[in-house]
């Protein structure tokens, strides 16, 4: 039998994950076993970027495409700082359990879970915002937050506001709870409640054909909105983003969620994916050809088969290649997808032009691109923690106790009374499990009163070190930095000097903009246009002097108050940056519009001739941008799953039955 060719473009989460599938997967039954590679057969990766894989394949920047794990002095065994996708949510294996189940099992079976750490939010962040310092935890009624809220809104964080949005369709007793009634949610979900008169919206309307920044907007008002938007911390939270989504987008951010990251680095997981490529190649004699700085040009089926142009980096506009194969993963976002539709669709020649029906046009639209961009420092001291001598006027809160199932196996395991645990486990007002609590005395306090009695010493301490978490804030601001986010020192060498990384500006939306004027500094000329600048693929690229000033400055003022000079901020060791709206991705992640059946999407734009009346062709989209769990490397990871096992008859990887990778139609 001739030997068949798949050829993957894009060597991100969802492009690695597509060839590790093809090579690792397991035929759902013997009917279509021929479409699984075998013997003699090539997969293909292409990928515009060069990342450093392993020293067979070194490159330019740690590989995940918008996952971008950055070392001090690039030393793999110093402290690190993530400067694009940064964590996952984990799953403990439960049936039931909440998570990114494709990312831990993936993890797992990778043999890397032993690198995966606790990577939580805190549970009292600092605010510095319209000028006012604050933490959460101080905000009420004698110290609001400085915004005139309808309904003494200011009296409650920020984030309160997104239950009173959602409370338009969901109450305590209602609404989706799991990630199927989610998918139902989305295409059907209507305002239930009764509206005043004076709402734009009305009881009965369905809420995918309602923008997010509208209803919150008409929910909100003005101020209530402006207090959310600035104090959440992500601008692209209170965009108009379709609103069925966007409830199911925000409630991620609730307390309770069980974060993880992994010691080496995030972008780990994808060297890790890519070796486990090359060695399942060469254990089933599968000829594995990768192709760095190499990008998809065009693409057109002609006759059932898939021919397709490249273009290399340095003239990324010019052929390159003329090639065929039987199946094409565009393993890339929206913005990647558009550069490949641009040159297609000025071939004059025979063929299919998939990508430029406008059909599948109308769907690819159907993703918000959002741009991102992300400034790490490193520094000498940890100036910016509540535990150090001298700590700043306003530090952050970094340490919380939070109990997980594994604290109480743990606990267990260290002779702490069963019947406590159990009692823990099934404590429900206040709730224990997942909760995360600031003090050690507020923590103690709800334990106690669980279990009906006090705990030993030796109890008590047991408790502590055990749920004790390190967290990682973050800080929120109205300022261009918008969070900052503490990794301290995570160096795996422990016996060298001590470094410490945050995270200044983590920002996204129109603050973008704000930076790309810092770059160059006051005496610069732009020489490259945006349009071709390559950043993102060429790795963190320094800061100026201008720009790191500009960070002191907003960080003291977060730190230690308004009026501070920006020398209470000490001169950072290194500084760098990652403007993810620069091509080939120009957005660090997306969301849906309104006016979209999510589920159809999700279901038609992963075959994209399905949109096309009596056309069949073998391209497919796998990636984020299309995905349930947009912005997440388990939306990517879910999308490859779907497109594998529905197209290609590849058992699936865990059960759908309570975890739908993508939405039905």
């Amino acid at each position: 039998m001739k030997s068949k060719t798949y050829s993957i473009f894009g060597a991100g989460a969802s492009g690695l994950y597509t060839a590790w599938r093809l090579l690792s997967g397991k035929p759902l039954n013997a009917k279509e076993k021929n479409k699984l590679l075998k013997k003699g057969d090539i997969l293909e990766l292409y990928d515009w970027g060069k990342y450093d894989f392993s020293k067979s394949n070194s490159g330019t920047r740690e590989p995940g495409a918008r996952v971008c794990t950055w070392h001090y002095k690039d030393d793999p065994k110093a402290s690190y700082l993530e400067l694009g996708g940064m964590r996952y949510s984990f799953w403990d294996g439960s049936p039931n359990g909440e998570g990114h189940r494709l990312v831990t099992k993936t993890i797992e079976l990778l043999g890397i879970n032993k690198y995966a750490v606790p990577f939580n939010e805190g549970s009292d962040p600092l605010l510095c915002l319209r000028g006012k310092n604050m933490y959460t935890s101080e905000i009420n009624s004698n110290s609001p937050a400085p915004y005139n809220v309808n309904g003494y809104g200011a009296d409650l964080g920020p984030d309160d506001a997104y239950g009173k949005i959602e409370s338009v369709a969901i109450t305590e007793d209602s609404g989706p709870s799991t990630r199927r009634e989610w998918c139902h949610f989305y295409q059907n979900g209507k305002i239930t409640a009764r509206m005043s008169e004076n709402s734009i919206f009305q009881k009965g309307d369905y809420l995918k054909d309602i923008g997010y920044w509208n209803l919150a907007y008409d929910q909100l008002g003005q101020e209530g909105f402006s207090y959310t938007a600035d104090g959440n911390g992500y601008s692209s939270n209170m965009v108009n983003s379709n609103s069925a989504q966007s409830f199911s987008v925000n409630d991620e951010f609730t307390p309770g969620t069980q974060y993880k990251t992994l010691t080496k680095g995030f972008s780990f997981m994808f060297t890790a994916l890519f070796n486990e490529v090359v060695k399942l190649a060469k254990k089933y004699n599968i000829k594995f050809k990768y192709h760095p700085d190499v990008r998809l040009r065009s693409i057109l089926d002609i006759k059932g088969t898939i021919h397709y142009t490249t273009a290399h980096r340095n003239s990324p506009d010019k052929l390159h290649t003329e090639s065929t194969t039987n199946a094409a993963f565009l393993a890339m976002p929206r913005g990647s997808i558009e550069y490949v539709a641009q040159a297609t669709r000025y071939y004059d020649g025979p063929g299919l032009d998939v990508l430029n029906h406008e059909k599948v046009q109308l769907y690819l639209e159907s993703a918000i691109m959002q741009p991102s961009y992300k400034i790490g420092m490193f520094f000498e001291t940890p100036w910016w923690r509540d535990d150090i001598e001298n700590p700043p006027k306003y530090p952050a809160k970094l340490t919380s106790y939070f109990v997980t199932s594994e604290v109480l196996h743990s606990l267990k395991n260290k002779g702490f009374p069963a019947k406590y645990i159990r009692a823990i486990a099934k404590y429900e007002t206040p709730k224990i499990i997942n909760t995360a609590y600031s003090t050690k005395v507020e923590f103690l306090s709800v334990v106690e009163h669980c279990i009906n009695t006090r705990l030993t010493y030796k109890q008590e301490q047991q408790l502590l070190t055990t749920a004790e978490l390190d967290t990682i804030g973050p800080s929120a601001t109205d300022m261009p930095i918008r969070q900052v986010v503490y990794f301290g020192d995570n160096a795996l060498n422990k016996k060298g000097k001590k470094v410490y990384g945050i995270l200044a500006s983590y920002d996204d939306m129109q603050y973008t903009t704000f930076w790309k004027a810092l770059e160059l500094g006051p005496n610069g000329t732009r020489k490259i246009p945006e349009s071709r600048d390559y950043q993102t693929l060429q790795g963190p690229r320094k800061a100026t002097p201008v720009m790191v000033k500009m960070l002191r400055q907003q960080l003291a003022a977060v730190h230690f108050g308004p009026q501070a000079e920006y020398t209470a901020v000490p001169e950072p060791l290194e500084t760098r940056y990652m403007d993810w709206s620069l091509p080939p991705f120009n957005a660090g992640y997306h969301a849906y519009k309104s006016h979209y059946n999510m589920g159809d999407v999700q279901q038609k734009i992963r075959k994209p001739s399905q949109l096309i009346k009596g056309k069949n062709a073998n391209i497919f989209i796998v990636g984020e941008t299309y995905s349930n769990d947009q912005a997440w490397v388990e939306g990517a990871y879910c999308t490859s799953e779907s497109v594998l096992n529905d197209f290609f008859n590849i058992k699936p990887l865990i059960s759908e039955k309570n975890y739908p990778f993508i939405c039905p139609a």
